[in-house]
């Protein structure tokens, strides 16, 4: 008894030592004026960043977020507090209260306006790009072709999720979406190394996915180089979208152990990494998790989404692991299947015969 007792004991007093030396760490860190001086894994817990990314991040919002008022914030202060609310989804705890760089709610709101305008403005399109060239199509195909859950001829997986937002003023009605909350529907595309190659924020939570997709300058894109004899690129969706040339879908209720079964497996084991997509980046920056909803007018809405979208983009060329997906922010969406309309029949037949030619090339008869 005396001797657990005395274990008991230790182990309360390791539980007691790691408390302080918990609480004197949270101390120095109080004392740093500037986040910079931070141990790099506390900047990144912060910022999502690593201070190289930030600096450099700084650096090209510069032209756009500098102030020729002596007393304006300065644009290390701008940036830094609007990749905190990224991060974290939160005006109560601004960045800058511990380390000497205190801001009003006010100037962090302002601040997130403003670096959200600039990344739009100067960096949405470097950093997200379709691949639009033949060399680049060339190169999107390899990725898919070598990727861990390959498919042959996809360029990129697309799909929709919901960013909620609060009840836009007017045309509120329109934000509802089908699991009752107000949001945007966001439109990504992406690489099997979670790259986003597109994002389109612009449309109301009511619009389901195929509207989005029928609307999108990509599709268009995409139909262009079918009619011009491109044959074998596509993307690949899931069955909320129409089947079409240019776009894959997943076959319903296939046969255990056929052709068509198999086909159905590597879809939708490729198509997966869209998925994990979203569970990364809602993940990552939380401003756009379902436990958050963004204070903002839809427009604004969508271009902090495009911002997160390039920052996600920063975070992979520069080999940042990969944030823990939360399970709960993979929405279990059910996709509503598209019936194609009579004026959709002949793109139809058209996708069918192309889906069935990689069915016959790929697994058999």
């Amino acid at each position: 008894m005396a001797e657990g007792f005395l274990a008991w004991n230790v182990q309360n007093l390791e539980v007691r030592v790691r408390h302080v030396e918990r609480r004197f760490e949270r101390r120095e860190l109080r004392e740093i004026d500037d986040p910079f001086e931070l141990p790099d894994n506390a900047f990144r817990d912060l910022f999502r960043l690593s201070p190289e990314i930030m600096s450099d991040l700084i650096d090209s919002l510069y032209p756009l977020l500098s102030r020729d008022r002596p007393t304006g914030l300065s644009v290390d202060k701008q940036v830094l507090a609007a990749v905190r609310f990224y991060a974290t989804g939160c005006y109560q705890r601004p960045v800058g209260e511990q380390w000497g760089i205190s801001m009003s709610q006010s100037s962090i709101s302002r601040s997130i306006r403003s670096v959200t305008n600039a990344i739009n403005q100067l960096l949405l399109r470097p950093w997200v790009r379709f691949p639009i060239s033949e060399m680049e199509r060339r190169i999107a195909r390899q990725e898919f072709q070598t990727a861990n859950q390959p498919f042959e001829g996809a360029i990129g997986a697309i799909d929709c999720s919901h960013i909620a937002i609060i009840a836009p003023r007017e045309h509120e009605e329109g934000y509802v979406n089908h699991h009752g909350y107000h949001s945007i529907n966001v439109q990504m595309i992406c690489d099997p190394n979670l790259k986003v190659l597109n994002v389109n924020a612009r449309y109301p939570g009511a619009r389901n996915d195929s509207y989005i997709w029928s609307a999108s300058p990509v599709r268009r894109i995409m139909q262009q180089w079918y009619e011009r004899g491109e044959r074998e690129t596509f993307l690949i969706g899931d069955q909320g979208y129409p089947l079409e040339p240019w776009l894959m879908t997943p076959l319903p209720n296939e046969r255990l152990g056929t052709p068509r079964f198999l086909y159905n497996q590597d879809f939708c084991s490729a198509r997966n990494c869209v998925e994990r997509l979203f569970g990364v980046i809602k993940s990552t920056w939380r401003c756009l998790s379902k436990h958050r909803v963004l204070q903002y007018e839809p427009g604004m809405a969508g271009k902090i989404v495009n911002a997160c979208a390039v920052l996600h983009n920063m975070r992979i060329q520069n080999g940042i692991q990969m944030e823990m997906i939360d399970e709960n922010e993979i929405e279990g969406d059910n996709p509503i299947v598209h019936d194609a309309d009579d004026d959709d029949l002949r793109p139809l037949a058209a996708a069918r015969r192309v889906q069935d030619r990689l069915i016959r090339q790929r697994y058999g008869i």
